[in-house]
């Protein structure tokens, strides 16, 4: 298939004049197709098309397509449905009356050329320098990020089903891809009895001595088919079919394979005591490779994948203006101050702690010129080496840092840190009854500078603030510490973070959990509508260039998102009070 880009076609006159008829006051579909059409053109989509076929749709027309979609939440099947009895919908599109629109199936083949290219983020980043360009965004203002879970579109599995759908996805995917090889290599009448159904929980025997001999058989099945296709008589292509691979991995995550006294090869469950991989390369499920178990807190739990939205974040007008500006708002549509416009979207998988995303979001906005003077976090994305590395960059991380975890700071008694004086010129450090300390060593903790400050027994033995101090039984006091600057800033922000000033400037941060839930009702962003990563991405991003567009068109007609939702009475209140 090929491209001949042409980007976003002329509007037919009697299309024009049917749906101005029928929206006299537009639409959000019409608005997305007069304000920002520039957005939706074919070039940026070049390097996924090739120069010679028979040419495709236009990947300009279906991009705006999906972010109505989006917009709406609606499904494939629904979406291309609206093309065709929708009139603003071929009003966007530039399609005559009469055009019988196109194929479902057409989405998910671009979604799947999108992925394929790294063009998840094309429309999105986009959109973003269109706002950009009209002043609705800039860099150097305020912007604040928080993250939620994201449920992948595949079952929940146990590690017992995760075994059998293993062997079921590679014997599904060979009798397709090669069905004579599979023939020649296993008792095709056996295994589809025990294959042919998914594996699932409730179909299994209810005892746990049964449920072990089918662990064993399952990792039986897996070895064997795992042995045919890696044997040297095996075609190589056979060992690139992506469940093949993935059967073998979960061979490797589940079982042991050990050879007994009598020379005998004994297939063992992996347990505890066995080791199994971390979480972040544990497979959990042999139809999405990208998606990983996790936990937040007591109460989820959750397989799939994890979203940090970030969107810019303004203080409320005054009151007062906003009630005056009532009286001839029609004369002021669109005129005010844009807000809450998303500025990115990072998506991983969902073993990824938020301290990770950090450094990549803000990077991510300094390469489109929006990043912020003040960057609003919760308290799990902070760390001292990431506010240093900011403040460089003229970003002030406004998040809640982790307090002293010592002993004596976690029960508040005794000296913590912050008791003792360090004199970085000398290399030593002054405890709460003068003494100093004897030993002053650089390390590398989990790949970090740190500094590990000693105080000599001798010195801590006599003391009569000894058991203030340290519970240790060597009787000393040992301190770590990071580099003089990434201390002196961690301090800075422990101590800023108590004032009264700082919460109530923090307080700002909450509103970005309210972009998460209008993401939740309008997109359904914490459930996955495609498999693996690369699509996910697009889904995200897809629906954070929808939300932009709803935001923008608000601000087209209705003026700022941002006012106040009092009533002219509690209005008149406040004046009154004031």
């Amino acid at each position: 298939m090929s491209m001949r880009p042409v980007g976003l076609p002329e509007i037919p006159e009697q299309t024009v004049v049917v749906a101005r008829a029928a929206f006299p006051k537009g639409s959000l579909a019409i608005r997305a197709r007069d304000r920002p059409a520039e957005v939706f053109v074919d070039e940026p989509f070049t390097e996924a098309f090739g120069v010679r076929g028979a040419p495709g749709l236009s990947p300009g027309v279906l991009s705006l397509v999906m972010v109505l979609q989006f917009a709406e939440g609606l499904t494939d099947r629904q979406a291309a449905a609206m093309a065709v009895r929708a009139i603003d919908w071929k009003y966007a599109l530039g399609a005559e009356l009469t055009d019988t629109g196109f194929d479902a199936s057409v989405l998910c083949r671009l979604r799947a050329r999108l992925a394929d290219n790294g063009m998840e983020r094309v429309v999105f980043d986009r959109l973003l320098e269109h706002c950009k360009d009209a002043g609705l965004v800039a860099a150097g203002g305020k912007q604040r990020t928080d993250s939620t879970h994201v449920i992948s579109a595949v079952r929940d599995l146990n590690r017992l089903e995760l075994a059998g759908e293993s062997v079921r996805a590679a014997l599904e995917a060979l009798a397709v891809a090669a069905p004579a090889w599979l023939a020649g290599h296993i008792n095709v009448t056996e295994f589809a009895e025990r294959y042919g159904p998914r594996v699932d929980g409730w179909r299994m025997p209810p005892s746990q001595t049964k449920r072990d001999r089918l662990a064993q058989v399952f990792g039986q099945d897996a070895i064997a088919l795992c042995r045919a296709a890696w044997a040297d008589d095996a075609p190589a292509w056979i060992r690139e079919i992506e469940a093949v691979g993935l059967l073998r991995q979960v061979l490797a995550q589940t079982y042991i394979v050990r050879t007994d006294a009598r020379g005998r090869q004994v297939i063992k469950k992996r347990d505890a005591d066995d080791g199994v991989p971390p979480g972040q390369l544990r497979l959990a499920s042999p139809y999405d490779s990208d998606a990983r178990w996790a936990a937040k807190g007591d109460d989820l739990f959750w397989m799939g994948y994890k979203i940090h939205v970030t969107e810019t974040c303004t203080t409320l007008p005054d009151a007062d203006a906003d009630a005056d500006a009532d009286a001839d708002a029609d004369a002021d549509v669109g005129t005010g101050v844009m807000s809450n416009l998303i500025t990115d979207v990072h998506t991983t998988d969902a073993t990824v702690p938020d301290v990770k995303a950090t450094a990549p979001i803000q990077r991510k906005l300094a390469e489109h010129g929006v990043q912020p003077g003040e960057h609003y976090l919760d308290s799990g994305y902070p760390s001292a080496d990431l506010i240093t590395k900011a403040l460089k960059q003229g970003i002030r991380m406004v998040t809640p840092v982790l307090q002293d975890h010592s002993d004596q700071a976690k029960a508040a008694e005794g000296f913590d840190k912050n008791a003792f004086t360090i004199n970085w010129k000398t290399r030593q450090v002054r405890c709460p009854a003068g003494r100093t300390s004897s030993h002053w060593n650089p390390v590398k903790q989990h790949g970090k500078d740190a500094i590990v400050i000693t105080f000599s027994v001798l010195t801590c033995r006599d003391c009569p603030l000894q058991k203030q101090c340290t519970t240790s039984k060597t009787g000393r006091r040992m301190l770590t510490l990071r580099p003089e600057e990434l201390h002196e800033n961690l301090a800075r922000a422990r101590a800023e973070q108590k004032t009264d000033t700082w919460k109530n400037k923090y307080a700002l941060r909450a509103g970005v959990e309210g972009t998460i839930n209008q993401a939740l009702d309008i997109t359904g962003i914490r459930r996955a509508r495609y498999r693996g990563l690369p699509k996910v991405r697009l889904q995200h991003a897809f629906s954070a260039t929808a939300l932009n567009v709803i935001r923008l068109d608000a601000h087209w007609t209705t003026g700022p998102l941002n006012r106040p939702r009092t009533s002219r009475l509690e209005r008149l209140s406040y004046r009154l009070s004031a």
